[in-house]
């Protein structure tokens, strides 16, 4: 049996290689320390499960769900005043919001509703390769932009050939980012808006990390950009702000457009969001915001020991990033990603992403998270002391 070509272009998906990593290893009796996957191990907030709890057990709720296509209106006008409230954005949310099962999935809906085979995407280089997989998966073409340190891991649209913008058709962004944890600023989301008028591209800011932001950093919307909602839609999730990523909720915001035909994709994808789960993710939207300030001292708890762990190991020469739970940090020189990866788990037993699995650029770097309990992550850095001393 033949499967289609556009699959064959798409490689095995990083965090899938992790698991199996993982769970053999296991099976042969080895304790691995995952500091691989962005998966928050602090339970999700009392009054979502017992929302969940409460709803689910409604027999109105076991059926479709309600408005399958956009989700329900309650919850897009929790999510619409929740970015009025946070971050000055004003949206309508009968026409500028769309519920998902989560951000990952509006990567997709969006890809499929703005482009054709054969048409160039941008993206940024390192990536979250699930960009990549939904461009494969409309049979689009992926143009790869490199972010580096040197520009604080942000693109310089301004080196984009010419040639290459006026043939794009749209183009992914992520910041706060994964993997490098740079940050964006009200200057550079107005590049973007400029730079998307001026070649007609439909702009994707991927933004689930948006409240995960150390001190010094305000959390930041493309959308409070202005003309932003003329070029794009955002992305958003209740899986991170709110330790809800096995839940699958989040939502899409801006351009008209967009969303009608992200919303057209999603209803002839997939049958809707259970009523029950946007009722707890309305639960988290109106009593449980002040989940991020309980969260924010952990991920600074562990940063901190994160880095000064690698300050003693010789780490001193790359800058902090300032937002995500993740670290981004330069392999040992002489080394590359995978052999540095394969030394981690080899010696250690500890599991972290190789840069070059994000793209050509995030070669030279490695990426540990801070989802880990503290006695975890306490054992894992003594591990990979040993390992390097």
């Amino acid at each position: 049996m033949q499967i289609a070509n556009r699959l064959k272009r798409i490689p095995p998906y990083l965090f899938i290689e992790l698991r199996n990593k993982i769970n053999q290893a296991i099976s042969d009796g080895i304790d691995v320390i995952s500091l691989g996957i962005g998966d928050p191990v602090e339970p999700t907030p009392q009054p979502v499960i017992d929302e969940l709890c409460r709803t689910a057990a409604d027999p109105a709720n076991h059926r479709y769900p309600t408005d399958e296509e956009k989700g329900m209106f309650a919850f897009r006008k929790e999510v619409a005043d929740w970015y009025a409230e946070r971050y000055n954005v004003e949206l309508d949310p009968e026409e500028e919001v769309l519920g998902l099962i989560g951000s990952k999935e509006g990567c997709h809906h969006f890809i499929l509703a703005v482009v054709n085979p054969g048409e160039t995407v941008l993206m940024t280089d390192p990536g979250y390769p699930a960009y990549r997989a939904s461009i494969f998966m409309a049979e689009g073409e992926p143009y790869n932009v490199p972010i580096t340190g040197d520009n604080g891991f942000l693109p310089k649209l301004a080196d984009v050939p010419s040639d290459v913008a006026d043939q794009a058709t749209a183009m992914f962004l992520n910041y706060p980012n994964n993997p490098t944890g740079a940050t964006a600023t009200p200057e550079f989301f107005a590049e973007v808006v400029e730079f998307a008028k001026n070649y007609d591209v439909a702009v994707c800011h991927d933004n689930p990390y948006s409240e995960i932001v150390f001190e010094g950093e305000e959390p930041l919307s493309f959308l409070s950009t202005p003309g932003a909602k003329d070029v794009g839609v955002e992305l958003n999730s209740l899986s991170k702000p709110f330790n809800m990523t096995g839940w699958r909720i989040g939502m899409a915001m801006g351009n008209v457009e967009l969303i009608t035909g992200m919303a057209k994709v999603k209803g002839n994808t997939d049958s809707g969001i259970f009523n029950a789960i946007q009722y707890a993710g309305i639960a988290a939207l109106t009593e449980c915001r002040d989940n991020i300030e309980k969260m924010m001292p952990i991920y600074t708890r562990r940063r901190e020991k994160v880095v000064n762990t690698f300050k003693e190991l010789g780490w001193t020469d790359y800058d902090v990033p300032k937002g995500t739970f993740y670290l981004w940090l330069p392999t040992p020189e002489g080394m590359n990603s995978v052999d540095f990866a394969t030394l981690m788990f080899e010696k250690a037993a500890v599991v972290i992403a190789p840069g070059a699995s994000y793209g050509e650029y995030g070669e030279g770097y490695f990426r540990l998270v801070l989802t880990v309990p503290d006695d975890r992550l306490d054992e894992a850095l003594d591990r990979i002391k040993k390992a390097l001393s």
